[in-house]
């Protein structure tokens, strides 16, 4: 019995996941994606989805330096600026290269990317609340509803099979679009402050408080609507068995 239910278990891990479709209708997707193809076309055989994995994590760690740094001069926007693109285009080409090859690996894949980019997230917000203009606990609050909004992301693509990478017409590449541009606005305008109940908060803690607000509403929302959906599915499909509905013996 035991050996049955070993080779159970490895037919189960060989056996390939459910297709998987991507709600992509954020703003820049269209000419994001015919980009990214460009790119693929021309990326030289040495580039390997791991290594551009690897690249986009050095972005993250090159943005956590630079928000570091802009405590001795602001002049370091522009690195943490530079970070930001180079994490985009390594983690928005690692699993586009291994499509367009052909050599995808879904579980590793997905287990991998989604571990990385918790980690350069982390890393990304942290810095932002190291930096000379913003609160750590108000770059925290930021990144604690946008880790909210992708727990709902991976529970809702277990249950439906659908990996929403966008809300409201925004998706990643618009957050980093701007987060640069907030980089942009630090650097020129510089410090101002501002009192609210006691505590001082810079415009750009503002933000990043409305930021965090919207992800957590946006996952409030979507969770009581999908699990509304669900409940209403579920009894649907298990009646329980009345008078009328006895099983013939």
């Amino acid at each position: 019995m035991q050996r049955l239910a070993l080779v159970q278990e490895a037919q189960l891990a060989l056996r390939p996941p459910p297709a998987v479709s991507r709600v992509q209708d954020n703003i820049l997707a269209r000419h994001e994606r015919d980009f990214l193809d460009w790119l693929c076309l021309h990326m030289p055989r040495a580039v390997t989805p791991d290594k551009l994995t690897g690249f986009g994590a050095c972005g993250a760690a090159l943005v956590f330096a630079g928000y570091a740094a802009t405590r001795m001069h602001p002049a370091f926007f522009w690195l943490a600026t530079l970070g930001f693109v180079i994490h985009w285009l390594g983690d928005s080409l690692d699993g586009s290269l291994a499509r367009y090859r052909r050599i995808e690996r879904p579980r590793y894949g997905y287990f991998l990317d989604h571990s990385v980019d918790a980690l350069c997230n982390l890393a990304i917000m942290a810095g932002a609340g190291l930096s000379v203009y913003i609160r750590l606990d108000v770059a925290l609050f930021a990144l604690l509803g946008y880790f909210m909004l992708c727990m709902y992301v991976f529970l809702y693509n277990h249950v439906s099979q659908r990996f929403q990478l966008s809300f409201l017409a925004l998706g990643p590449t618009e957050l980093r679009a701007g987060l640069i541009g907030l980089n942009c606005w630090m650097y020129f305008a510089g410090d101002s402050r501002i009192a609210i109940a006691g505590e001082t908060f810079s415009p750009y803690d503002l933000v990043f408080c409305g930021a965090g607000s919207v992800f957590v509403s946006l996952f409030a929302v979507n969770v009581f609507k999908v699990a509304r959906k669900l409940r209403r599915e579920d009894a649907s499909q298990s009646r329980p068995l009345g008078s009328g509905n006895r099983p013939l013996l």
